[in-house]
């Protein structure tokens, strides 16, 4: 065996002297076969992009270079009958799905070779919606000509048909006497209504959304939420009144919001099952609503001692009914806070005695284990386990947030779960919006007027417009993208509203319910997934005719977008940001009002 100098031994393979500058020529060699390479690479890219016709992108350096270019087109027009299509909660495809539990109601998306590529036409005889607040009380019948619902709950004044309107006098199941008596009765039994610690809430079973068009005047932002059932059109009547309203059902599914998100639940004789199936659609509830929140709960098996005889029923069983409940409620870590007539109110513990309970091997619903993500809300399913709050959420217990309106401007501790996020990033876009809101109040001067009511963040952060436009006679939807950093509980938490949602498919509402869609970037954040035409087609549907589409975007999509948008029927003028810069332009496109051909 050879040896080393130190006398060591070596390597019979040690062969160093000829090894190096062996090395240093592969060296060179794949240095050069690099550079070369990286050349022909670039110039074959270059050649590439100039000859793209579909929205696809290969680099950011490309797209600074050369600018997508589209074939223009028109898009046709849908036949009438799809004048109230909901593609995902589209009623001719139920049939494909099992009726347990309803999960027919549920989001089931077509795939992509049954997506319509046309325009949805309006009602005849449509016309711009009535203004809020006018529009509270009532609208257009040929905007929403449903005439089941007027037939079946004109009795309980949900609404009534009166020459070519839909007039809505504030009447429900619950409350025949009017919605107003109703919430003044809930806010006797809840004083934290009415001084600025609930501001956020979630209607489940929202009939045509009166509860929460009340709560508006009493600074209570609500979200009423139905599904598409034979009901008709509850949401739409909602969003026609200029109410936040989306799409959707508890059933097998996590509702599309975080966990403790909403200060306060309410159910009005909605019909849910709430104790059957090991009790998930409550533990849904427990979910999304915040520590210290409130569920409140009228008709069966509520106030059975006297209204069991109209329930078809016997007193027995809406006793057992209520003990149930109860039973299930406190399992659950919720107390009874208040009851008066047919009014029940609980509110969800905050404290960690009760949750530590939980983790008793006999003890149901057990705690979730750590690894049930909490604020998974995108096609997940329901767990039979309670979302116990963890150690960050102590200061977003309801008593413990700052009360409305100083909520707004504070960043939650939730903020910290964002990658970057702090309170000195919500602080800077802050001030990016105050500036944004003056540029766009000059390209769009109908921004904070009567024109514009129900409003679509549609790839928001932190709820930046929504937050700057609080004192406009608007609200907003804030959208954050099911792909995208989690910023949807600090937006819950400064005292907003939103929803998660994937944009490549339709989102969970009726066509023509929004007057202004905004958009910052989605195109150039979603456009490996995501097909434009399809969203720019998604946003038709959605818009009122007459309606503002603000299209914040990098110069390589912008002039694309204008035209497809022109296929679309829409006018769009192009102009500069608010500090002027080249590689970022906005869109801003009006919706042009038309009818069915055939």
């Amino acid at each position: 065996m050879k040896q080393h100098k130190d006398g060591k031994p070596g390597s019979p393979y040690d062969k160093s002297p000829r090894l190096v500058p062996l090395a240093i020529t592969c060296v060179v060699l794949c240095g050069l076969s690099f550079y070369l390479g990286g050349i022909f690479f670039s110039e074959k890219n270059k050649i590439e992009a100039n000859n793209v016709k579909v929205a696809t992108i290969a680099s950011s350096k490309e797209a600074a270079i050369t600018p997508l270019q589209v074939k223009s087109s028109t898009f046709g027009e849908c036949s009438a009958d799809y004048q109230d299509y909901t593609p995902c909660t589209d009623p001719k495809r139920w049939k494909k799905y099992g009726v347990h539990r309803l999960t027919f109601m549920e989001r089931h998306c077509p795939p992509a070779f049954e997506r319509k590529e046309c325009l949805i036409p309006p009602p005849d005889g449509y016309k711009s919606p009535i203004k809020w607040p006018k529009s509270r009380d009532q609208c257009w019948y040929r905007n929403v000509p449903y005439d089941w619902i007027n037939k079946q709950k004109s009795n309980q004044h949900w609404l009534i048909k009166e020459g070519d309107k839909f007039l809505f006098p504030g009447g429900g199941t619950m409350f025949p006497n009017g919605v107003g008596e109703y919430v003044d009765h809930m806010v006797e039994l809840i004083p934290e209504m009415k001084d600025g610690t609930i501001r956020t809430a979630i209607d489940t079973g929202c009939g045509v959304a009166s509860w929460g068009g009340d709560l508006l005047d009493r600074g209570i932002l609500t979200l009423s939420l139905a599904p598409r059932d034979n009901h008709e059109a509850q949401v739409q009547f909602a969003l026609e009144r200029g109410i936040p309203a989306i799409l959707g059902i508890i059933s097998t599914q996590r509702l599309p919001f975080p966990s403790n998100s909403f200060d306060m639940a309410h159910c009005s004789r909605c019909l849910i099952p709430w104790t059957e199936f090991g009790g998930v659609y409550l533990l849904e509830v427990h979910r999304i609503l915040r520590p210290g929140g409130f569920w409140v709960l009228s008709g069966p098996p509520v106030n059975y001692e006297n209204r069991w005889r109209g329930w078809n029923t016997t007193i027995e069983e809406q006793k057992s009914d209520f003990e149930k409940l109860q039973d299930l409620l406190t399992s659950m870590c919720f107390k009874l806070y208040n009851k008066k007539g047919d009014i029940a109110v609980w509110q969800k513990g905050s404290g960690e005695s009760c949750y530590k309970k939980l983790a008793n091997p006999d003890v149901y619903p057990p705690k979730c284990d750590d690894s049930i993500e909490p604020d998974a809300a995108w096609y997940t399913p329901l767990r039979p386990c309670v979302v116990a709050p963890g150690p960050k959420i102590k200061k977003s217990v309801l008593e413990s947030i700052p009360k409305w309106p100083e909520r707004l401007q504070v960043a939650s501790e939730r903020i910290s779960d964002v990658p970057g996020g702090s309170a000195a990033t919500l602080k800077h876009d802050n001030g990016k919006w105050k500036v944004r809101a003056k540029h766009y109040k000059k390209l769009l001067p109908a921004i904070g007027t009567d024109k514009i009511r129900n409003v679509m963040d549609m790839n928001t952060v932190y709820g930046g417009f929504a937050a700057v436009f609080v004192d406009s006679p608007l609200w907003v939807m804030n959208v954050v993208s099911s792909y995208a950093p989690n910023t949807l509980p600090v937006i819950f938490d400064r005292g907003l509203i939103g929803t998660y949602h994937d944009w490549c498919e339709a989102f969970s509402t009726y066509p023509r319910t929004y007057d202004l869609l905004h958009v910052d970037g989605l195109f150039t954040a979603e456009s490996h997934r995501c097909e434009m035409k399809h969203v720019l087609l998604e946003m038709d549907r959605i818009l009122r005719p007459l309606g503002y589409a603000m299209i914040r975007e990098s110069t390589y999509y912008i002039d694309a977008i204008a035209v497809m948008a022109k296929g679309m029927k829409w006018s769009c003028r192009k102009e500069d940001t608010e500090y002027g810069i080249e590689k970022e332009k906005i869109l801003v496109c009006q919706k042009k009002l038309w009818y069915a051909s055939n």
